[in-house]
């Protein structure tokens, strides 16, 4: 009997030690996928919180745990909202991450734990509303289509889809109808995720007809110059098409989650790395691509304080897109690829832009031509893609990316789209002078694509 309780006991002190060697070694050296999952925890809680007003706990519950890798449900946070901080972490010890809010300027992941510098980057406040009781776009009242199979098409929640949030529907530049899901309305600042590249290559384009920038231009990083990067234009980033390595696959630790939850300056991790493919003939999508491009517009506009006003100033403003917050990573740069939080109907006044070929309210936003030269096939996307970060095909949802995903649907030709995670997307028909913007928290998994919606308002409303 002595001697199995010395063996209970000496297999007890192994357990004990072995838990304590685990905890310490999650607490001193936690694995890259604990740090990603509390850095993607602290920065949606973070930017849900401060930019759209939301619950922490709705958030974390709702966004981050459910629809996400299982290693987030074991996530807690914590918010500070004296201090403007959000900390995450596996029970809320191991692995913990900080995100970090600054005035008008959202919230940054600082994965270095440096408050101080991601706090340095505050932006400029949008520009005062005077006139909130115009009709949209001048103001927010809509002018709602009399039309009955349009409230038909959105009150169907199989059109809309599961987890939707927002559509909005703009035809000859009014808003003729919208729909909202519970917790959310027309004043709700929603997350685009990728369709945040849309609108900075139209930055891009504001730059370009300052002219301080030139799509033809190579040697765009001082090290590329020294290697076959050398090749690589600004045009062939635009089309996604530079050859340089990056994994895009969200599922676990790949190139796109470490640059956006473990590295507080996104552009140095993607501009250092290797040639790959052929400049100019192999297209592979890229965050890592559209942040770099955040980073050569900033560098073009001048100083950093230049840098960081000029969204508003060139493009939100002008736009009347008050609600838009396009954040920035740790150092500054802004995270064109993914961050931008926007209203539904600002979201529509962008697509509207694009339909009008960079032309509000008669004044010239972008270069003549230059929407049209964004909607050009990029050559390497076997016709997905566009030359200016936009999309000619529709979403997938859960089908391969070698299928057409618009087959059996009848959308007019001149369709193109914004898209981004999670199921965000805005249509935009020229031809029709129609707009969609469908906004939602829908994981591609569960197989929702916006194109039949899209074609039966196209329909409805010719």
């Amino acid at each position: 009997m002595r001697i199995f309780l010395r063996i209970v006991k000496w297999l007890l002190s192994l357990i004990v030690l072995a838990v304590a060697a685990l905890a310490g070694w999650l607490y001193f050296a936690p694995p890259e996928l604990i740090r990603v999952g509390s850095g993607y925890a602290a920065k949606m809680v973070c930017s849900n919180v401060f930019v759209a007003g939301r619950d922490a706990n709705e958030v974390l519950k709702v966004d981050v745990q459910a629809p996400g890798h299982p290693l987030l449900r074991l996530m807690s946070v914590s918010v500070d909202t004296e201090a403007g901080t959000v900390s995450a972490g596996l029970f809320g010890i191991f692995g913990k991450s900080l995100s970090v809010a600054r005035d008008n300027g959202g919230c940054a992941a600082a994965p270095d734990g440096d408050i101080a510098a991601a706090k340095a980057f505050a932006l400029e406040p949008p520009a005062e509303v005077t006139q909130t009781d115009a009709l949209w776009p001048q103001g927010e009242r809509v002018e709602p289509s009399q039309n009955p199979a349009v409230t038909a098409i959105l009150d169907d929640a199989g059109a809309t889809g599961p987890g939707m949030r927002a559509v909005v529907v703009v035809k000859n530049g009014r808003v003729v109808g919208e729909r909202y899901g519970e917790g959310f309305s027309a004043s709700t600042p929603l997350l685009g995720w990728s369709m945040t590249k849309t609108v900075t290559a139209a930055i891009i384009g504001t730059v370009v007809k300052d002219g301080k920038m030139t799509t033809d231009a190579t040697g765009l990083f001082e090290p590329w110059k020294a290697d076959g990067r050398a090749k690589i234009s600004l045009a062939d980033m635009m089309a996604m098409s530079s050859g340089l390595e990056f994994n895009e696959d969200y599922g676990d630790v790949t190139d796109v989650t470490k640059m956006l939850y473990l590295e507080p300056d996104m552009s140095a991790f993607a501009s250092a790395k290797p040639l790959v493919g052929e400049v100019g003939k192999v297209w592979s999508y890229s965050s890592g691509t559209t942040v770099m491009l955040s980073k050569l517009w900033q560098n073009a506009v001048g100083d950093k304080a230049q840098a960081l006003a000029w969204p508003r100033k060139a493009l939100f403003d002008p736009l009347g897109m008050n609600t838009a917050v396009l954040e920035t990573d740790a150092r500054g740069t802004f995270v064109g690829s993914s961050y931008l939080y926007a209203t539904a109907h600002d979201w529509a006044r962008f697509g509207q832009f694009l339909a009008d070929d960079g032309v509000w309210n008669g004044a010239q936003i972008l270069p003549t031509g230059f929407v049209s030269w964004m909607r050009e096939e990029a050559p390497a996307s076997e016709g997905e893609y566009g030359r200016g970060q936009l999309w000619l095909q529709g979403p997938e949802g859960s089908g391969s990316v070698q299928d057409d995903p618009d087959v059996g649907i009848e959308l007019p030709a001149d369709t193109f789209w914004m898209q981004g995670h999670d199921g965000q997307s805005v249509a935009i028909i020229p031809s029709q002078k129609l707009i969609v913007v469908r906004l939602g928290l829908t994981p591609a998994k569960l197989g929702y694509k916006p194109q039949a919606m899209v074609a039966a308002l196209a329909k409805a409303l010719e």
